[in-house]
């Protein structure tokens, strides 16, 4: 079998806190024998349950990246029973060049797991993560927003499984993150996810949707770290109590019908804003043609009753593109 060639520049598995790199070696034009290197802390102390938070999986995400930026620095093993697995910018290539894909080889990371020790620099990352790093953890938060093209309201998450129990650890974890919003969700297309990876092995995995527009607001980021800490304190390796900024209201995605996508490309008027509630049949969208005026728009009519969750964030469309989600409240 072929091993990944990844290797961390840090113990994963010693005492105290180290700050480091995955280095990924990766031969290209102005580098011979280059590298890519993928920041990593790990804080660590005593026995007890493993962490492993991650960002940027999408490059132009930015709330994780800040708030595990802010854990990595202030965090003290002292405070930890167990043991805390940082990584900020997951896709370092994509975050580096603000993108949502890789720009070496152009894989979406979040459709590459599990994974190939000897594919694309994507599929190295993916299967590093998948077979050395998630097989060490109890739990995994994986940071995301809607990056550049949709806006989201903010939201943690956990995925409908066929083992119960485990769901509900996952969703009681999502519970303890305390986002605005609580999600259960059915995703669309689960198959190459790093959700899928993680789940698979029997972890809790918590996911978040936190906004959006390629930014990150003070708002957004506060949600960010502040459930970051809830989560560690929820599993019990990080000290203190679970601090919650009010009720968090309970939503669910239960079908593939909360999707609504653009059949035509043009200038979208939102007829909704994000939280507002819909029923079935009311036009929530229009899109108008890009190359002449006094032409009927395309109109888009909610699938379901619900709340709009998520919406397209550019004024332009394209054709196939997500343009809104609703979810149903709880």
């Amino acid at each position: 079998m072929t091993a990944n060639p990844i290797r961390p520049t840090i113990p994963l598995d010693a005492p105290g806190k180290a700050h480091g790199f995955l280095r990924l070696p990766y031969s290209r034009n102005d580098s011979a024998w280059g590298s890519v290197m993928i920041p990593i802390t790990v804080i660590a102390n005593g026995q007890g349950p493993t962490a492993l938070l991650t960002g940027a999986n999408h490059g132009d995400e930015y709330e994780g990246p800040i708030a595990l930026q802010q854990l990595a620095w202030e965090i003290e093993p002292e405070e930890v029973t167990g043991r805390i697995i940082l990584i900020p910018y997951l896709n370092s290539p994509a975050f580096r060049a603000g993108t949502r894909v890789s720009p070496i080889d152009q894989v979406n990371l979040n459709r590459a797991f599990p994974g190939k020790p000897d594919g694309s620099p994507s599929q190295k990352i993916a299967d590093y993560i998948c077979n050395t790093l998630v097989p060490m953890a109890d739990v995994v938060l994986d940071y995301h927003s809607g990056g550049k093209t949709l806006d989201f309201l903010p939201f943690a998450a956990a995925h409908y499984l066929a083992d119960k129990t485990q769901q509900e650890a996952c969703f009681a974890a999502v519970r303890a993150f305390g986002a605005p919003y609580s999600m259960m969700m059915v995703e669309i297309d689960a198959v190459g996810m790093f959700d899928t990876a993680v789940e698979e092995q029997g972890k809790v995995f918590v996911t978040t949707e936190l906004g959006g527009g390629g930014t990150a607001t003070a708002r957004s980021a506060e949600i960010a770290l502040r459930g970051a800490k809830n989560v560690l304190r929820h599993a019990g390796i990080l000290s203190g109590g679970i601090e919650l900024a009010g009720g968090s209201r309970m939503l669910d995605m239960p079908a593939d019908d909360c999707f609504h996508f653009a059949t035509c490309d043009g200038l979208v008027q939102s007829l909704v804003d994000l939280g507002d509630a819909v029923t079935a049949g009311q036009p929530i969208a229009r899109i108008w043609p890009k190359d002449r005026s006094g032409v009927a728009p395309e109109e888009v009519r909610a699938n379901r009753d619900g709340l709009l969750a998520a919406r397209h964030f550019p004024g332009l469309v394209q054709g196939g593109d997500c343009l809104a989600v609703i979810a149903v409240l709880v």
